[in-house]
């Protein structure tokens, strides 16, 4: 981070009233951490001067109490790992109660790489957190700070009512280093920055550092109307559940390459898709076009279909065209209006996951692919009718964990979910992906591995694999749809 940039606690003081911040923050528990991690956090600690990557409290800002959340770039680039998501939504859940204005500056290269799947699936978590705040008639500003990129943007950052950056901040949706060493040629330049977003109409504005109490004073005075007091006691407020991550042993050599045979087998192009699961399991097939604004993206599929005799929308990725054009942000609108249809009509909804990795292109950061992610993971967050999440195959990245926040997960025996593909992981911590087998075991990125970390309800074996058999492989999963509807009716 450039050294014009300010830490998490410059900017509280800078920001609010003298001597108003209260933090809310209780200290960590590492015992679970294996001594790797915990040397790793130890040194962050003191580069940052902070115990985590967040920082938060009630604070006065120009007379104005709000609820702070603050994200500290120097701590391991912002990351966000199991116990700084814990202590977001503690936080969120808290300003909700108290009826206090919420406001989050942003500073993360997203989810931590260390903690892998368990802690992508906190962005969850926090959505949803965000969304009872907001459904509460409460304010929620976010302040976008240099860099803000991934799991963030694509969740809890983009889903402020009013939203503002730092200028000449670094904002996307994946960072240019991890694209670069990737794809193998940088992203163009100009595009991931603060000012080109607000031209583009995803960022409202660009306000200095000095210059935001007086945006944030001016916003809550003209929302004040939201935000009446409230005399609950702070000490009513329990710690948000989420589970403290702890370390495991070393994946074998056996279990690494089992899980990286799974891997390969669901990027298998015989592999079948949510084409031939209708195929061969849906009673009746209605497909459907487009967002209805005018635009369409075949990488997702909208459909009125049937399984065992019950009516339901479905939402799916579809593998056949994504080889080709990865999933931009007209397909997750698509796949919004699928959520809303299910919703107006009180029917299921059943959304299937199939993907490698949403859109990387500068068309799709311009058109708002990581804002398009987390409204996916808001509004799925806050359905009102049964919803299920099928993990057929790929799982990579925020354009998968934007279908999958369902009130019931199955996933096929190969299936898994990772932040990003596990050559991007390794790419962030080894400058290389010659060891994105070995990540993916240790991020818990296979079905198996999920189930047992309590991110999937259902396993549905896959002997012999799905290509193998795609006629029974469909019919199991279908089965287990409607297994899952008919429970979540019960």
């Amino acid at each position: 981070m450039s050294p014009q940039r300010p830490s998490a606690q410059q900017l509280i003081t800078t920001v609010v009233d003298p001597d108003s911040f209260v933090s809310w923050d209780e200290p960590l528990d590492l015992t679970g951490l294996d001594e790797t991690y915990r040397a790793t956090m130890a040194k962050a600690s003191d580069r940052a001067g902070t115990d985590e990557s967040i920082l938060t409290g009630r604070a006065g800002i120009r007379g104005h109490e709000v609820a702070l959340i603050v994200g500290e770039f120097r701590f391991l680039g912002g990351s966000i790992g199991r116990a700084a998501a814990g202590r977001i939504v503690a936080a969120i859940r808290r300003a909700t109660t108290e009826r206090l204005p919420l406001i989050a500056a942003t500073a993360s290269g997203g989810t931590r790489m260390q903690e892998g799947t368990p802690a992508f699936m906190t962005m969850v978590d926090i959505s949803a957190a965000v969304v009872a705040h907001k459904a509460a008639g409460l304010p929620y500003l976010v302040y976008l700070r240099h860099p803000t990129t991934g799991g963030v943007f694509a969740s809890w950052g983009s889903l402020g009512h009013m939203t503002i950056a730092e200028p000449g901040a670094l904002i996307g949706f994946l960072g240019p280093v991890v694209y670069e060493t990737v794809n193998g040629v940088p992203f163009p330049d100009g595009v991931q920055v603060a000012e080109n977003l607000v031209d583009k109409g995803i960022v409202d504005a660009i306000v200095p550092i000095d210059g935001l109490a007086d945006i944030a004073a001016r916003a809550l005075t003209l929302l004040s109307a939201t935000t009446e007091g409230s005399t609950a006691d702070p000490s009513d407020h329990p710690a948000w559940p989420v589970t403290p991550f702890v370390s495991r042993p070393e994946p074998s050599e056996e279990e690494i390459a089992t899980l990286w045979s799974s891997i390969e087998t669901t990027r298998r192009q015989d592999r079948p898709g949510v084409r031939e699961l209708l195929k061969h399991a849906a009673d009746d097939v209605i497909p459907l076009n487009g967002t209805g604004f005018g635009e369409s993206d075949k990488g997702v599929m909208l459909a009125l279909a049937s399984f065992g005799g019950r009516a339901c929308v479905l939402v799916g990725q579809d593998r056949r065209y994504q080889v080709s054009q990865s999933m931009g942000p007209a397909a997750l609108r698509e796949a919004r209006r699928g959520m809303r249809m299910a919703s107006e009509l009180g029917l299921p909804l059943v959304t299937v996951i199939d993907t490698p990795g949403a859109d990387l292109s500068p068309r799709a950061e311009e058109g708002a692919l990581a804002g398009e992610i987390a409204r996916c993971i808001a509004d799925m967050t806050s359905l009102s009718v049964p919803s299920v999440s099928v993990l057929l195959g790929e799982g990579t990245g925020g354009g998968a964990l934007a279908l999958l926040p369902a009130r019931r997960v199955v996933a096929a025996g190969n299936a898994w979910l990772s932040p990003l593909p596990p050559e991007g992981a390794s790419a962030i911590l080894f400058k290389d992906t010659d060891h994105a087998p070995l990540l993916a075991a240790r991020q818990r990125v296979g079905a198996q591995q999920m189930l047992e970390d309590g991110l999937v309800d259902v396993i549905v074996p896959e002997s012999p694999a799905a290509h193998e058999d795609p006629v029974a492989f469909a019919a199991a999963i279908g089965a287990a749809i409607t297994a899952e509807v008919e429970g979540l009716l019960v």
